[in-house]
């Protein structure tokens, strides 16, 4: 909205100024007495009904789904195409990784070193998934990433979390995020996942989570490595350091066609998670499953829903959308970035990006958002304010230099 105003100078003549009013305000209040509306579901109505939700005349979905939510979605329109109680909260397991991942992986650069401390190390749950972090060792951020992406190690989720401001602020950032993708249904109290009290997420959410994600390139990169070497420790009759090789969790990649990733998981409370992305002819094709009713089930009908995806993309109407990123809205457009100069990062080797080293190239949303300044409705606003002004101030200064040039004046 655009309120006119007249500044007056004395008996000069007026400049009129366009002053913005950026409200969130509606249009029209509600009449007294009227029952506000009732919540709209995120990504359509049909979500938020229970059961399965599928176009009329669409293939006919596998057999023998015993998943207790689900999702198949096409990455690129982000139409879902079908859905089986698409909101139902239930733990998550190690797929609530893919936040972590989405939130602090673009805050860090990959060659960044970090030196591990006893204290990192601790508050992980009993039975945690670990790749085999060992203290008063330098580790690669890139290494940390592998041992969270391949081997769903918790120690590696902590170290990181630590690396950003400790594991309350990480949770809090998560949670953030999970906002700013319109993700409604998640509630974050651990970074890893691990089974807590009142931690839940939904089908829905996971794919969103999955989607913001790959838009990454060192997140997609990650969750499709299969095998890596992870540092190990310190030999001390060499005082060389050695390695030991990790390998992906997900049993799905390299044996589904075309699969990318992205995240499985599996605890005794919430049994079996997966979300998996799989391009085929230029089309990706993003599913979540969790809590089929055994572990192993979750690979197969996570492929027998991507083959039903492919066959059925193109063929059938939506029954809801993915919800767009707001955070993504609020960094775009973008002006271009002053140029960095060359030279190792603020921290410098040894010193871990957590010691205050600046994000570098591919560092993602953080380095976006920060260069982006406000959105493109709050630059216009304030742009055409400050023209339409300079130009009323130019009139009013041509006025005063007539009326001095006139006898008398």
């Amino acid at each position: 909205m655009l309120i006119i105003r007249r500044i007056l100078h004395g008996s000069s003549a007026a400049a009129l100024l366009l002053v913005p009013v950026l409200s969130g305000a509606p249009a029209a209040a509600a009449a007294p007495g009227d029952a506000p509306p009732p919540s709209a579901v995120v990504g359509g109505e049909r979500l938020g009904a229970a059961g399965v939700q599928v176009a009329a005349g669409a293939p006919a979905l596998p057999k023998d789904l015993t998943g207790k939510s689900w999702v198949v979605a096409d990455a690129g329109s982000g139409q879902v195409l079908a859905s089986f109680n698409a909101h139902a909260q239930l733990p998550p397991a190690s797929t609530l990784k893919m936040l972590f991942a989405d939130t602090v992986l673009p805050r860090f650069n990959a060659s960044d070193v970090h030196r591990v401390t006893w204290s990192e190390l601790q508050g992980m749950g009993a039975g945690s998934s670990l790749v085999g972090i060992k203290e008063d060792l330098d580790y690669k951020v890139e290494d940390l990433w592998r041992g969270v992406f391949l081997s769903s190690g918790n120690d590696a989720v902590h170290v990181l979390a630590n690396m950003n401001g400790g594991v309350a602020k990480t949770v809090a950032d998560m949670q953030a995020r999970a906002e700013q993708l319109q993700a409604r249904d998640t509630h974050v109290v651990s970074p890893d996942g691990y089974d807590m009290d009142g931690q839940v997420t939904s089908a829905y959410d996971l794919t969103l989570f999955a989607r913001a994600g790959l838009r990454n390139p060192e997140f997609r990169a990650y969750c499709a490595t299969r095998s890596a070497q992870f540092p190990g420790a310190v030999d001390k009759k060499t005082g060389q350091r050695g390695s030991f090789g990790i390998a992906n969790t997900d049993r799905l990649l390299g044996k589904y066609p075309g699969l990318i990733g992205v995240k499985n998981g599996y605890t005794t409370n919430a049994g079996a998670t997966y979300t998996g992305a799989a391009e085929r002819d230029g089309r990706t094709l993003l599913v979540t499953v969790m809590h089929p009713e055994s572990s192993p089930k979750v690979y197969d009908e996570a492929a027998a829903l991507l083959d039903w995806g492919f066959a059925a993309a193109g063929r059938v109407e939506p029954v809801g959308v993915l919800a767009e990123d707001r955070g993504a809205e609020q960094s775009s457009p973008a002006p271009a970035a002053k140029p960095v100069a060359d030279g190792p990062s603020a921290g410098g080797p040894g010193t871990g990006a957590s010691s205050g080293a600046a994000p570098g190239p591919g560092s993602g949303r953080a380095a976006h958002a920060a260069a982006s300044g406000p959105g493109p409705v709050t630059w216009s606003a304030v742009g055409l304010c400050a023209a339409v002004a300079a130009a009323g101030l130019l009139r009013l200064r041509a006025l005063r230099r007539r009326a001095a040039a006139r006898p008398g004046g």
